[in-house]
């Protein structure tokens, strides 16, 4: 087997190969067991060589896990600290192991994180190949942890507070302020870093400021608390690529960061259910979703109705564009690398201006028998449970900003010409394997398809799966996005 040393763990180009040994056989049902629990299954790890002793293994993601059956992939967290405090792959102690559940493509999540590195600090990913006691579980995506290490790269620093929104169809992770007790908050966020009530303080300010400041007084208020400009390119990047785990839809399963001078960072987290129609569990809707008005209806994947939401009207101006990310991995539309080194070239997006009235529908006509991809970039403007949308995009100038932000990533990220590409070279890299990958949840029809196939029902995605193509996501969704009344006045 090829050896990989001295090659970063996230590099593009590379597919390299973890063996894992359980010390049992029955591994798999051990690890089921303790599915959901803090108990995790030791396992010898084999590297490029090296042997990593006593790494601790077990399960991880909700439906991805709940969906797969016994024998065919699951997601695996791979924690090398868990015995030896000091022992690290590659400079990582942790590793994400992802079965691409519901992307037969397998290339969603490293595409969206590879668009999102250039907007915002946002995780690496690429493949590895998995052995277990010495048989192929095949392709796996890997994808860095939210942890002290990707902070570093980002901020050059490991301090600050860390807290997971996890993913949960009914949101509520949407920042609003619930009082001043830490109770509430405690049961929609997960603190990473060190618990102190101080960093909980902060938080609940943070929720406070954002959903009691007038309008007028708001881009002001929060200029010492928020990274404003990053929230926008966040929510620019979830909308414009159709997240169906995103805040928009869910007000969870995502980051937040407070560095050591007092500023919070929203960042991404969950990216297989992206370039995808949209929809889906827990959608929120404001007026003109599912059921109307702030809330909405929580109903199933099907209850998503045309008009999935019209924002209000208003003017707006906006100013030039703000503070932008710092960090690497800006790698290029086709470049494989791992990316321009830390305090490389900061975004060079232009400013925008514009004015914001008049939304159109949110889910096109006919709803989701009408495409699924008219999705409005203003929708659940008006939804009180997602106030990083309904109030940020509430003041007109971060209204333009955001809608500058939402026509850049279309103009430049879903043009074909340039996404296309690199699609096509990621795939290069995992198609061998993935073709005799016997763990995979799709056929290999479907993993050819999923990259330029003619949509759902077509090419291998199957009767009744509501699956599209990322050449004809990316080519509807721009043709959509760019003809949207509200960019057009850009």
């Amino acid at each position: 087997m090829k050896s990989y040393a001295g090659v970063s763990l996230y590099d593009a180009q590379t597919l390299r190969t973890l063996f894992l040994e359980f010390e049992n056989a029955d591994w798999e049902q051990e690890l089921a067991a303790f599915n959901n629990t803090d108990v995790e299954v030791p396992a010898r790890v084999t590297v490029d060589g090296g042997v990593y002793t006593g790494v601790g293994v077990h399960f991880r993601g909700a439906s991805s896990y709940m969906m797969v059956g016994e024998g065919r992939k699951r997601s695996l967290n791979l924690s090398f600290d868990y015995v030896l405090p000091e022992q690290q792959l590659g400079g990582y102690r942790t590793l994400n192991l992802l079965n691409s559940h519901e992307d037969p493509s397998f290339l969603r999540t490293v595409l969206y994180f590879h668009i999102a590195r250039t907007y915002l600090p946002a995780p690496q990913a690429n493949f590895v190949h998995v052995v277990i006691n010495g048989e192929s579980w095949g392709v796996y995506v890997n994808v860095q942890q939210f942890n002290k290490e990707m902070i570093k790269e980002w901020f050059g620093t490991t301090q600050g507070a860390r807290w997971k929104v996890p993913g949960s169809p009914g949101g509520r992770g949407g920042l609003n302020y619930l009082g001043d007790e830490v109770a509430p908050y405690r049961r929609l966020y997960e603190i990473k870093s060190k618990d102190e009530p101080k960093a909980w303080a902060s938080l609940i300010r943070l929720c406070k400021v954002l959903e009691e400041t007038p309008v007028n007084e708001l881009e002001r208020a929060l200029s010492s608390l928020l990274d404003v400009d990053g929230v926008l390119r966040f929510l620019a990047l979830e909308n414009a690529l159709i997240n169906n785990d995103g805040y928009w839809v869910r007000a969870s399963d995502y980051s937040i960061y407070q560095d050591p001078q007092g500023k919070f960072h929203i960042l991404p987290y969950d990216a297989n259910e992206t370039f995808t129609l949209a929809g889906g569990p827990g959608f929120r809707g404001g007026p003109g979703g599912p059921r109307g008005g702030p809330g909405g209806d929580r109903g199933g994947p099907d209850q998503r109705g045309a008009g999935f939401g019209r924002g209000p009207r208003g003017e707006a101006a906006a100013g030039p564009g703000q503070e932008t990310a710092r960090g690497p991995n800006r790698a290029g539309p086709t470049e494989l690398g791992a990316g321009a080194p830390a305090g490389g070239p900061p975004f060079d997006g232009p400013p925008f201006a514009g004015p914001g009235p008049g939304f159109g529908p949110g889910f096109g006509p006919g709803g989701p028998r009408g495409g699924g991809l008219e999705l409005d970039p203003l929708v659940a403007v008006e939804d009180a449970g997602k106030p990083l949308l309904s109030k940020l995009l509430s003041v007109p100038a971060l209204r333009a900003r955001y809608l500058g932000y939402v026509r850049q990533i279309a103009e430049t990220w879903l043009d074909w010409n340039r996404l296309g590409p690199l699609a096509e070279q990621y795939q290069r890299v995992i198609a061998a394997a993935v073709q005799t990958d016997t763990r995979k949840l799709d056929s290999n029809e479907a993993f050819v398809a999923g990259l330029a196939g003619a949509g759902s029902g077509e090419g291998g995605f199957g009767p009744g799966r509501r699956r599209i193509s990322l050449k004809e996501f990316a080519e509807k969704r721009r043709a959509y996005l760019l003809d949207h009344p509200e960019i057009k006045k850009l």
